[in-house]
């Protein structure tokens, strides 16, 4: 996790505002969407924490990585495509019946923040949790405006980060488990890179979000569109 600029905290503390001025007579569910890279969880860790200082209220965060599919089962696509990365990696009917629809307009409160171990090799079972209605869900990952799953978020954040940045923080931060740094950049530039182009030009994200953070740099994060502006 970088070091957290003063910058970067004041930025946090007023995205934060955004959040808690949202309304909702059920949990409010927060999308912190982004390409590869682009601070998503970090950030999601950091906005909750901000949020817990700042409110009573509870505040749940989830991985969406916990919510992808047995490696196993991704047998639509080429494994190295990028079809089978964004169309076949995650358990979006997952996503949207254990996390997002129980937090909903009514919904049961009884939801869960993982199915699946992050080498999505093995389920997890349980637990579920019951949800007060003042819940504030922070959750991050990829694609997460797309059409199955944007009617239930209640508020969207996009990570802005150009797949120049892309490349280059995935590279730095994927190639110990990849092999090298000469693999990372293939594998980036054949399957990761395009599925998340894909997903940018399909779905544009970037202009549907209420809340566009550029976090190019990690010590001045600028906040670039604000709930209300077009």
């Amino acid at each position: 996790m970088p070091t957290r600029s003063p910058a970067r905290h004041d930025m946090l503390v007023e995205l934060a505002g955004h959040v808690l001025a949202v309304s909702r007579p059920h949990p409010v569910r927060v999308a912190l969407d982004g390409c590869s890279a682009a601070g998503k969880s970090t950030m999601g860790d950091e906005l909750a924490e901000v949020l817990r200082e700042r409110t009573a209220r509870p505040v749940e965060r989830a991985g969406i990585d916990y919510f992808k599919k047995a490696v196993a089962l991704r047998t639509a696509y080429p494994p190295a495509s990028p079809e089978s990365y964004y169309l076949d990696s995650w358990d979006n009917a997952a996503i949207r019946d254990e996390l997002l629809v129980p937090l909903g307009p009514g919904g049961s409160r009884r939801y869960r923040t993982a199915v699946m171990d992050l080498p999505a090799t093995t389920p997890i079972d349980g637990p579920v949790r019951v949800a007060t209605d003042d819940l504030i869900l922070v959750a991050d990952g990829c694609f997460l405006q797309r059409p199955e799953l944007d009617p239930h978020w209640d508020l969207r954040i996009w990570l802005d980060v150009g797949f120049d940045v892309v490349l280059r923080r995935g590279v730095a931060r994927d190639q110990a488990w990849m092999g090298s740094a000469a693999h990372t950049e293939a594998r980036y530039r054949a399957k990761y890179i395009p599925g998340e182009r894909r997903y940018v030009d399909e779905v544009r994200p970037d202009q549907r979000a209420q809340i566009v953070v550029d976090n190019r740099d990690f010590a001045r994060p600028r906040l670039t569109r604000l709930p209300g502006t077009p």
